[in-house]
């Protein structure tokens, strides 16, 4: 085909791209702030199906849930074993077949089994189909039963490519950096901050000013999901929030609550040619 006989096909589709992004000027997310689910599943998805119906009714198009949300954040290797979760077993396919065939899609943090490995893992499912997994590269010294995750992902809805940092992966600006370079607007941090309470009160304003740094050093939204809570002597303040590029929060639930937020956010349009999991 000739060049004059394919311009104007070039046209039609660059002002097709064109009405895209003014079509998708924000995407609407959701986060849940939820108590702890420990060694029961069945509670864990019984709060999962219920906060994806609120979700859905409010339009959402992502709902992000907490770090470990499914088995409970367990660092003991026996606890972690006999609750985690071979992403190939029958097991996690019923754990599929229980979530919505409706609604937003959703980001669930769960301990992950593979081959005798057991990984702090963040999965991505829509309509009860997972799509891709991201595996917490960046490790605590309270949490070596588990192996790292090796690389960054990004995933894609309509209207938002996205990328994933499991908690103490936002202490590291090279891990948002990339998230970046591949073209997300967005990085989702599902997190677990039970700490003894001394820690926690510590601890209870820096979450949000790291994430604020990787915020203003990438350009990138925020949303965070932790739980909230006390258990043998320990507490958790969250916080479950959205920041903006600016590093700003700008939606935050009560600390000791547990709730669902929801808000739009803007997002560019993005024509970078990276790998992208969808």
């Amino acid at each position: 085909m000739s060049r004059s006989e394919s311009a104007p096909a070039e046209r039609e589709d660059s002002r097709a791209s064109q009405e895209t992004c003014r079509a998708m000027k924000t995407v609407r997310i959701a986060t849940a702030q939820t108590v702890e689910f420990r060694e029961d599943i069945e509670a864990a998805l019984n709060c999962a199906t219920d906060v994806a119906a609120r979700a859905e009714a409010e339009g959402a198009s992502l709902l992000c849930f907490p770090e470990g949300f499914l088995q409970g954040y367990l660092t003991d290797e026996t606890l972690a074993r006999r609750n985690a979760l071979d992403l190939a077993s029958p097991a996690f396919k019923a754990v599929l077949n229980r979530l919505p065939k409706t609604g937003p899609t959703m980001v669930m943090g769960l301990i992950e089994a593979e081959e005798g490995r057991l990984f702090n893992t963040a999965i991505v499912v829509d309509h009860g189909t997972l799509i891709g997994r991201y595996r917490k590269v960046h490790l605590l010294r309270s949490e070596q039963i588990f192996d790292a995750g090796s690389y960054s992902l990004v995933f894609e809805i309509p209207g938002l490519r996205f990328g994933i940092l499991i908690c103490y992966d936002t202490n590291f600006p090279e891990a948002a950096r990339e998230i970046a370079d591949l073209g997300a607007s967005l990085i989702v941090c599902p997190a677990n901050n039970m700490h003894h309470r001394k820690t926690a009160e510590a601890l209870k304003n820096v979450h949000n000013s790291v994430r604020a740094e990787r915020c203003r050093e990438t350009g990138l939204w925020l949303v965070s999901a932790d739980v909230t809570g006390e258990r043998d002597g320990r507490i958790c303040w969250g916080p479950t929030a959205v920041l903006n590029p600016a590093g700003e929060v700008v939606a935050q639930l009560p600390l000791e609550d547990t709730g669902l937020l929801v808000l739009d956010i803007p997002v560019a349009c993005k024509t970078l040619e990276v790998p992208v999991q969808q």
